[in-house]
């Protein structure tokens, strides 16, 4: 579990990206972090990490604080951000080299990973493309079996056919002792993969919902014309009409659209907060 309580970060102390930030996440759900360019969420996965330490408040995971940087700690934690660098090794050598340091570790995964994302071994690792080194990296990170996984920005580099395998891979990894969190500003490559949206934006928490809660609690649909405006999250002219996002007060069955749904969180925070309390 991930705890983070009162968290206050900023490059200058004058200038705080986050204030206040009180966050819980637990095992067993791939987590959509969501958050426009610049809205901090590459920094946040820092702090987790203990790449970056909070000016103020604790996170504590498993037990551990992340700022000490423990083995112990490290060993259960796995971490790719949105640049990734390989060095001039082959896959063998890699694994040879990186794996002693988790204990989960599981090398017929591995390359069964590396099948499924398409990587074949052609030598050397940074003769890979951009995106083949992200595959890379990602079927490694999943065979460590880490109880943690963080992902940023997974899906720069990818092709569309990757991106496919991508999330086909990762929703067959998932079990109730893992926690998978993905941070993205592409939000349609989420698609039918998270099961719970943590929404962040100027340095505050806006939302932190399962997906089934959201279903319940909003319907996203199009309509000719609007009569209650007062239901309405968010609109946005289409072709067929209007799209809207509404508070979901019939009890409706409706297809989640995780680009609206961020849309309108953003635009109409406190209207959010007031359907989601």
């Amino acid at each position: 579990m991930i705890q983070i309580e009162n968290l206050s970060f900023g490059y200058s102390r004058k200038k705080l990206l986050y204030k206040n930030l009180s966050l819980t996440l637990g095992e067993g759900s791939i987590y959509g972090l969501l958050g426009k360019n610049g809205a901090g969420k590459s920094t946040l996965l820092k702090n987790v990490v203990g790449l970056l330490f909070p000016t103020e408040g604790t996170i504590t995971i498993n037990g551990y604080s992340p700022k000490k940087r423990l083995p112990s700690f490290l060993q259960t934690i796995y971490f790719i951000p949105e640049e990734v660098n390989v060095p001039g090794l082959t896959i063998h050598k890699y694994m040879n080299l990186f794996s002693p340091f988790y204990p989960g570790f599981n090398k017929e995964q591995f390359f069964n990973y590396l099948d499924q994302l398409d990587i074949k071994d052609q030598g050397k690792l940074n003769t890979l493309s951009f995106g083949q080194q992200k595959k890379f990296i990602i079927a490694f990170a999943l065979a460590c079996n880490t109880k943690i996984l963080l992902l940023d920005e997974p899906t720069n580099g990818l092709d569309i056919p990757s991106k496919i395998r991508f999330r086909k891979l990762i929703s067959s990894v998932l079990d109730k002792e893992r926690m998978i969190i993905i941070s993205t500003h592409q939000i349609r490559d989420l698609d039918n993969l998270i099961d719970r949206v943590v929404i962040v934006d100027k340095g505050e928490l806006l939302l932190n919902a399962s997906i089934t809660e959201i279903a319940q609690k909003l319907c996203f649909k199009t309509v000719s014309s609007i009569t209650d405006k007062t239901k309405i999250l968010y609109t946005e002219e289409s072709l067929k009409g209007l799209s809207v996002v509404m508070e979901n007060t019939e009890d409706e069955d409706s297809k989640i659209d995780l680009e609206q749904l961020f849309n309108g969180i953003t635009e109409n925070p406190e209207k959010a907060k007031a359907i989601f309390q």
